[in-house]
């Protein structure tokens, strides 16, 4: 089952949400730089947090290309607007050189930074990755700043059932959602069921439920008439950064 959403709207506004941030980080310490150098009191902190602004506005786009992939965006958006980022950054730094390269990751499951893999067997991946290289040189001197920016959410699920009478099944499911290996929230979370071509949403005449748990973990109930044994379930979710991920799975009887 393909639930993904073809939302370009608003995938759009999430990338520019996601590149208003990063340039607000960092003209922010732009500022502070072109202070400092018009009285003359520019400080190894004032440069090292303009630095670390240019690493944490990488995270920001990274993020906001990934909820933008992940809800239906060309998977080439995570190397582009990296570059316009990057252009972005050499244009603005007025006291030297600013340069930011990037490597987007080719390993395992990778093509072009980006790793999507919805899965049937209970596990639902949406990554990007990409080594970026930042050179900074002075009058003062020159600094090589080195980082990895890996955004992973992950969603895991089970499920379990017990017959009732005829069709009738009662279905839990197990839902666990990480970034980056650590619990993630959700942003929204919905679950389908199928019954032989067709999936359907269970609602309130389902006795739907839901739990949360706080860390990462959700617990969602069901009713439903399901003809065939051990019923499918497809879990779509949106976490909090609005990146979207969805995994299969076949519940077993309890």
């Amino acid at each position: 089952m393909n639930t993904k959403s073809q939302k370009g709207n608003s995938g759009q506004i999430l990338l520019i949400a996601a590149f208003i941030m990063a340039f607000l980080l960092l003209s922010a310490e732009l500022y502070v730089l072109e202070v400092g150098k018009t009285i003359s009191e520019v400080t190894p902190n004032s440069l090292n947090d303009f630095i670390l602004s240019v690493e944490l506005g990488s995270r920001h786009v990274v993020i906001g290309s990934l909820a933008n992939i992940s809800n239906g965006g060309s998977s080439s958006v995570l190397g582009s607007n990296i570059q316009k980022w990057s252009t972005f950054i050499g244009e603005q730094y007025q006291f030297g050189k600013s340069v930011l390269n990037h490597i987007l990751e080719e390993a395992t499951g990778y093509s072009s930074g980006v790793w999507i893999d919805w899965g049937s067997n209970g596990t639902g991946v949406s990554s990007a990755c990409a080594n970026f290289t930042h050179k900074l040189l002075e009058r003062e001197g020159k600094v090589n700043q080195f980082y990895f920016i890996n955004i992973t959410t992950t969603l895991l699920v089970e499920s379990t059932y017990q017959e009732r009478l005829g069709d009738e099944k009662q279905v839990n499911v197990t839902i666990s959602l990480s970034n980056e290996g650590k619990p993630g929230l959700a942003k929204q979370i919905t679950v389908f069921y199928r019954v032989l071509d067709d999936w359907l949403i269970p609602d309130e005449t389902s006795n739907y439920a839901i739990l949360d748990y706080g860390n990462g973990t959700y617990v969602a109930s069901f009713v439903a008439n399901i003809p065939s044994l051990n019923p499918e379930v497809s879990i779509y979710v949106v976490d909090q950064r609005e990146i979207h991920v969805q995994a299969n799975a076949t519940s077993t009887q309890i």
